[in-house]
């Protein structure tokens, strides 16, 4: 096993005044044995920030370090990694244990070492009574176990996961989540794992680097993020249903973003006047939607409103809550203590507005 530092990485395609630099001066340290989830929308870079640590892409500028080594300049084969990507790439005409042992037949390693190894894999996978079949004959599921027992097998420093869950389906996903949760507290090996996804990121990471446009937004456990997340992009990124992020919220100043999640708005006699707009049923919840006028923001919005005179809200409450009619007021207040503040021309964090 092994720790993994990210000194200033940078990516660049092109030169001189063309260049499109894709990946911004990302500074990080992975201690020894940390599971990292990097995380954030399509074409945010964490791909490729992946792929360099990989090596299968060139960093522009910065410093990569894996344990003691700087690997800069070293090939994939000799950065002591293992990946596992989205598409299996499981070989069809071969079995299970013969894809699992293909790569280290290739190494030569000695054949009583490769049964130990990929038996104990399998068994760590609960892939042993599949060892015989062909992929065609296993399930999306079981095809993503060989993939990692495959991984699992060359016994490397880091695992390298870029979006692995993606081809599965909503139950699988949450089934292979904790797997591979099970696996890492049985192996302890360094893991990077890229997502879109921010259920998988924090269900799976013990931190999470959150990316937007190529930018580190924030490092920190899946607790820090969501309860003190450093921009409006992690505000409104991190939390399903996003954070309510207002210009115009009761109390607010010039210049600052007032940021409360749905489910820290109580509902109140008296507060914040919402003219309600639309309710979604959730099951065990339920989401309630409104939107009070600009520049009036203790009552609710005429029925005229439009987008641009008008904020949206949204307030989650437990499917016990009586439900309001559409077009009637509702009154909400934020709990203390919940109630965050941004720098409305930066996004950043303010501490105190």
């Amino acid at each position: 096993m092994a720790s993994i530092e990210l000194k200033n990485v940078t990516k660049r395609y092109g030169t001189g005044k063309s260049a499109n630099q894709v990946i911004h001066s990302v500074n990080a340290h992975i201690a020894d044995g940390e599971f990292i989830v990097i995380v954030g929308p399509s074409g945010c870079g964490k791909s490729t920030l992946l792929r360099m640590v990989a090596g299968l892409e060139e960093i522009s500028d910065g410093e990569i370090s894996i344990g003691e080594r700087v690997v800069n300049r070293l090939e994939p084969a000799e950065r002591d990694i293992a990946m596992v990507f989205q598409n299996y790439a499981l070989y069809p005409h071969m079995s299970v244990f013969d894809n699992m042992a293909y790569g280290l037949k290739i190494a030569k390693v000695a054949p009583a070492d490769i049964r130990a190894r990929v038996d104990k894999a399998a068994a760590i996978l609960e892939l042993g009574p599949f060892l015989k079949r062909k992929p065609r004959e296993l399930s999306g599921g079981q095809r993503q176990r060989v993939a990692m027992g495959r991984a699992i097998v060359r016994q490397p420093k880091v695992f390298l996961f870029d979006e692995p869950l993606s081809n599965l389906d909503a139950k699988l996903r949450a089934q292979t989540r904790l797997e591979i949760q099970k696996l890492h507290r049985e192996l302890g090996i360094t893991s990077l794992f890229v997502t879109h996804d921010q259920v998988e990121a924090m269900t799976l990471a013990q931190r999470m680097i959150v990316m937007n446009a190529g930018v580190m937004e924030q490092f920190g456990t899946p607790e820090e993020v969501y309860a003190r997340p450093a921009t409006t992009f992690v505000a409104s990124f991190i939390g399903s249903p996003p954070m309510n992020l207002l210009r115009n919220a009761p109390g607010g100043k010039s210049g600052v973003i007032t940021g409360v999640r749905p489910e820290h708005l109580d509902i109140t006699p008296q507060g914040w006047g919402l003219r309600v707009d639309a309710v979604e049923m959730l099951g065990a919840e339920r989401l309630i939607y409104g939107r009070w006028a600009h520049g009036n923001p203790d009552s609710a919005a005429p029925a005229g409103a439009s987008a641009t005179t008008a904020e949206t809200v949204i307030v989650r409450v437990e499917e016990s809550v009586t439900v309001p009619a559409l077009g009637t007021t509702l009154f909400v207040t934020p709990r203390a203590g919940r109630v965050h503040h941004f720098d409305a021309g930066t996004g950043r964090r303010l501490e105190t507005a």
